[in-house]
């Protein structure tokens, strides 16, 4: 039985497109822990991060807030406000292995 389908995009056929990666806001779990530091010392600078991306063109049709899952990156969902047929926009809602639940 079938799962699912991989699909690679074509850099002659995909349709270029805005993913954002979004990242834990800090770079320690407990970024008030010590008082004699200040908490926005610990802020992760690649929390958010915007990148050009190739997608298969039916992406472009997404609706807003429709999720798709990316090969080997992660779950991803058009945006509700940017996302456009001729300038998709896709947000990461999760990653595919959470690096500090080990």
């Amino acid at each position: 039985k079938v799962k699912g389908t991989i699909h690679w995009v074509s850099a002659t056929r995909g349709v270029p497109a805005t993913v954002r990666l979004y990242d834990r806001l800090f770079t320690v779990p407990e970024p008030d822990g010590d008082k004699e530091v200040d908490f926005k010392s610990h802020l992760n600078p690649e929390s958010a991060i915007e990148m050009q991306a190739m997608v298969e063109p039916s992406l472009a049709e997404a609706q807003p807030e429709q999720a798709f899952q990316f090969e080997r990156v992660g779950y991803f969902c058009a945006d509700r406000y940017d996302h456009t047929a001729g300038a998709p926009v896709f947000n990461r809602t999760a990653t595919l292995k959470d690096l500090w639940a080990s």
